[in-house]
């Protein structure tokens, strides 16, 4: 017999998106039930290691995120979990946030616990029951059985808008034409890592870094990204399509997160491509550790201390709602009437067949806006997107995708679905004034 569990709102994904949906909805009064596949919170910045998180500010240096993101930052920084923001030494953004992964997985916890969420570990969505054109229930299959999830509003902070497509909404996938999608990147952590040396190389080499590295103030502030090293790539030979070093400082103080294997190709919807990019992520680790030893300033002595849980998706299926967000409206930093949230991340699009990443910028005052109707689906009124999987396009998602924006929109996701139950009406009828004066009250910046 299957076990019910009554909530006023059900959120799907214990991801960064998914995390302030249900803290935002519990502390509107809603009863929420968070709902997560692993036995951990996070996501992709615990499970797949992706790491820092980036960004929280405008190329200028203006922070347009803030709200429970923020205070979730503060937390950490207060228990030693993260130095707060910090300039990015790439210089692809103004910051970026490092953070410990175990300390955010207790603080996320904690946050939640305060909000009256009841949360759901272990359990995997694999049924949505609709009735007319709203969502009853979704069914939860994990060790104990399924379990009946039913809820007067739900948000899919699935990240592959798992919830939207079970219910028959409509859903999109990569690119127009051949829907190929940005590659998946197994990340990993090395220890052992000299960064003094990379340091010195990098003041010494600048040629050999990203045009945008700030080498001339390397001298006084922490290394916190480093991009090139592309002398060493161009000669290790290393079979990875794609053409420099991607690597991020910390959390410790000799460590370094790499991203630099990409799988490309593949269909992470699909557990038969899902396997074997596993499989090709981990053997690409391998590859990418010994280049990094045998070539690479500052590693000779380096070790691998940490591979993700699971390889890092950047792009699957996203919902097509009222609006779909597009790289126009992203460049001209447009505004909406119905803006819920804002972002400063360029256009970032790991090229889903090729070796580069291509980049655009936004105009205006350096930031757009994310619309509310972006987070609505399609025929189904009691259901909101938040985070990866809300209606862009290929390309604006490659903006939209980054965790502090995801958090940005859970907020507002959750807090339209509390307010929407509130008054007994449907996602697309939530009064907009009241989302963004509530969302506006919580600190957020519209």
């Amino acid at each position: 017999m299957k076990r019910t569990i009554e909530s006023d709102v059900v959120v799907v994904g214990g991801g960064p998106a998914g995390i302030m949906a249900a803290i935002a909805a519990g502390r509107q009064g809603a009863r929420v039930l968070l709902v997560e596949r692993y036995g951990f919170l996070g996501g992709m910045s615990t499970a797949a290691l992706v790491y820092p998180w980036m960004t929280f500010h405008t190329e200028s240096g203006e922070q347009v995120i803030r709200g429970i993101p923020q205070e979730l930052v503060d937390r950490l920084m207060a228990c030693g979990g993260s130095p707060g923001h910090l300039r990015d030494t790439v210089g692809f953004v103004h910051s970026v946030t490092p953070y410990h992964p175990e300390l955010f997985k207790v603080v996320a916890l904690d946050m939640l616990k305060e909000a009256g969420v009841r949360l759901l570990l272990h359990s995997f969505v694999d049924q949505v029951d609709v009735a007319g054109s709203r969502i009853s229930q979704v069914t939860l299959t994990g060790k104990s059985g399924r379990i009946e999830a039913r809820g007067s509003m739900f948000v899919d902070a699935s990240g592959d808008a798992d919830v939207a497509y079970l219910s028959g909404s409509p859903t999109l996938m990569g690119r127009d034409g051949d829907r190929l999608t940005q590659p998946m990147t197994m990340k990993f952590r090395m220890r052992g890592v000299d960064l003094e040396a990379v340091k010195r190389y990098m003041i010494e080499n600048p040629s050999n870094f990203y045009h945008k590295t700030p080498i001339a103030e390397l001298d006084r502030i922490p290394l916190t990204g480093i991009q090139g090293f592309y002398a060493e790539w161009r000669a290790g030979n290393v079979p990875i399509n794609r053409d420099q070093v991607l690597l991020f400082t910390g959390p410790a103080e000799d460590e370094v997160l790499v991203n630099c294997t990409r799988v490309q190709g593949l269909d992470g919807t699909e557990v038969e491509d899902l396997t074997r990019a596993e499989e090709e992520g981990r053997r690409q680790v391998l590859l990418m550790a010994d280049f990094l030893r045998r070539d690479v300033p500052g590693f000779a002595n380096a070790s691998i201390s940490a591979v993700g849980t699971q390889i890092g998706i950047r792009e699957t299926r996203r919902i097509d709602g009222e609006y779909r967000l597009t790289i126009e409206d992203v460049v001209a930093g447009r505004s909406f009437p119905d803006a819920i949230a804002r972002s400063g991340y360029p256009v970032d699009i790991h090229d889903p067949s090729g070796k580069g990443v291509k980049a655009a910028w936004i105009g205006g005052d350096g930031a757009y806006d994310i619309p509310y109707r972006c987070l609505v689906a399609r025929s189904v009124d009691n259901l909101l997107a938040a985070g990866r999987c809300i209606s862009t396009t290929h390309e604006a998602l490659a903006t939209t995708r980054l965790t502090p924006s995801c958090m940005a929109t859970g907020q507002a996701a959750g807090t339209a679905a509390a307010l929407a139950f509130q008054s007994g009406t449907t996602a697309g009828g939530v009064d907009l004034n009241r989302l963004r004066e509530a969302l506006v009250r919580d600190g957020a910046v519209l």
